[in-house]
């Protein structure tokens, strides 16, 4: 969740300022809010189609996300071109949500006061249909007793409950591998049964106004997941949406949005002008200046130190090591080869102990320590426990050490990777990539993506033994057309209309704009969107 943007420790008086400047932010923010949503409700046209139904409870809690502000802009951009909005919206109807969960004080409700007002800000004057807490006693009874095993393979009436909740567990808890404690059993279960209530109550509605699409959040949460599998279970079209990768900018799909499929038609190939954007986006990204949903992850980036280069002299050839959060929503479509990333570090630990002569350098990612999302199963963990960092070949960079990565890419015989985005990154540079998930990059053949354990590793010591390792010629080509389309193409912007809130990372507040700027006539973005959610759009941006 978003962290408050005070420091830890400062006078009593400055805490007091600050607290006054964010209350004040925040009514400012509730008046342009509720401004906005009544110049809609009294603009709107009467609706001449079916409704679209919304649903992102996993998107906020009180404040505006930028996930939240996408769909509140395209609902309000179908109600100004006649289609009617119905927002599927939590009443208090979880008593352990995504974002309300405290994995520190598991048995502390969500704050579903603050939760319930915001929501009556953002959908005044809309078709909002409510959904409560309903205990239902046949379930709780059903899964008051089950082991954690078995509520990972629950299924009810042929909903698999347990496969739909876990990716969020997971998520909350900051971690893969889950502990069979009573905390975390208790959590599972109150996943499950709200799971199961929404299954139940967003079938209802869809039985009831018979929608022409459901748009989600990232249908990956567990609130998300069971309204889309309930929409598809009807046979209705599913929408699912995400963050991009540049400032402010969206990512929609009939697909599952933390996949992110891209359809590149094979006859597409980077202009002289496309290529020029590109090498400019690329040139900030290689000096570590980028965000991603509102955090920027380097506050610097130093060169490798001359006791590093000395280091990597002693060897003949460096190899890096670049890793994921474990239990980030990319993760379950990156687990195919191998069960989990540490799994894949395991077989990696096997290389490093069987090739002295080669340097291998583990770097944490650096969302692994982020304030408030600090990863309680992380590689430093890992190499605690394999006393990895005992190894004479092998240095652990710490996700808080700063230093190049792409500058150690270039000095590099070969990099491996599970599915971070670094792998199409050094792919870009030039480099040969080992790639161990699945990842948004290869849907293209951009790197050497091996597709059992075994050829992995067999791979790997082909590597390693050669002399040199040359990448395959198209994948450098791949991996810009890839990344082109993922920034430019499937990106939609909404820089127009929103801006950081300057109080809380992450969240975001209104710009000043007429509603006349949502029709399709007069923006580009939305007229893509409308066309997309009502059609056969694909998304795409020309």
């Amino acid at each position: 969740m978003p962290k408050l943007r005070t420091p830890a420790r400062v006078p009593i008086l400055g805490k007091l300022s600050w607290a006054v400047r964010w209350r004040l932010r925040q009514w400012q923010h509730s008046r342009r809010l509720q401004a906005l949503a009544a110049e809609v409700q009294q603009r709107a046209p009467a609706p001449q189609t079916a409704p679209v139904v919304f649903f992102n409870a996993s998107a906020r809690l009180q404040g505006m996300s930028q996930n939240a502000a996408f769909a509140l802009l395209a609902g309000w951009a179908l109600r100004m071109a006649g289609t009617p909005v119905v927002h599927f919206t939590c009443r208090a109807g979880m008593t352990r949500c995504v974002l309300g969960t405290q994995r520190t004080q598991i048995g502390k409700p969500p704050p579903c006061a603050a939760c319930i007002q915001q929501s009556r800000k953002a959908f005044a004057g809309a078709d909002v249909h409510w959904f409560q807490d309903e205990p239902d006693p046949a379930l709780e009874k059903a899964i008051a007793h089950l082991s954690l095993s078995e509520m990972m393979h629950y299924r009810r009436e042929g909903m698999p409950l347990g496969e739909l909740v876990l990716p969020a567990l997971r998520w909350v808890l900051r971690r893969h591998t889950l502990e069979g404690d009573s905390a975390t059993c208790f959590l599972f279960r109150r996943y499950i049964a709200a799971a199961w209530q929404i299954a139940r109550d967003f079938g209802k509605l869809l039985d009831e106004v018979k929608p022409l699409k459901v748009v989600v959040f990232n249908g990956t949460f567990y609130p998300e997941a069971a309204a889309r599998w309930a929409a598809r279970k009807r046979g209705i079209p599913v929408i699912s949406h995400e963050v991009a990768l540049r400032p402010y900018t969206a990512y929609f799909t009939r697909g599952d949005a933390t996949a992110y499929p891209i359809d590149i038609p094979a006859e597409f190939e980077l202009s002289t002008e496309q290529n020029l954007r590109l090498d400019a986006y690329l040139e900030q990204r290689f000096q570590g200046n980028f965000s991603m949903a509102g955090v920027r992850f380097w506050p610097e980036m130093k060169p490798l130190s001359p006791e590093f280069l000395e280091r990597v002299a002693q060897f003949r050839q460096v190899v890096p090591v670049f890793t994921n959060v474990v239990f980030d929503t990319s993760q379950g479509h990156a687990n195919v080869v191998f069960a989990h990333m540490f799994a894949w570090l395991d077989a990696v630990l096997q290389l490093v102990k069987a090739h002295p002569e080669t340097f291998f350098v583990i770097r944490a990612h650096p969302d692994e320590t982020r304030p408030g999302k600090e990863s309680l199963e992380s590689v430093a963990m890992w190499v605690n426990h394999n006393e990895v960092d005992r190894l004479s070949n092998v240095l652990f960079v710490d996700s808080r050490q700063y230093f190049s990565s792409y500058e150690l890419i270039q000095r590099s015989k070969f990099v491996m990777v599970y599915n971070s985005t670094i792998g199409l990154e050094a792919a870009l540079m030039g480099a040969v990539v080992l790639c161990a998930g699945k990842a948004r990059f290869t849907q293209l053949p951009t790197v050497f993506f091996p597709q059992s354990q075994n050829e992995f590793l067999r791979q790997a010591e082909q590597f390693l033994a050669a002399d040199e390792v040359e990448p395959l010629p198209e994948h450098r080509q791949n991996a810009r057309r890839f990344l082109y389309y993922q920034l430019f193409k499937t990106s939609l912007p909404f820089d127009c209309f929103i801006e950081e809130d300057e109080i809380r990372q992450g969240y975001v507040q209104f710009k000043e704009f007429s509603l006349d700027a949502l029709s399709p006539e007069r923006s580009p973005v939305f007229k893509i969107l409308i066309e997309g959610l009502l059609g056969a759009g694909d998304f795409l941006k020309e």
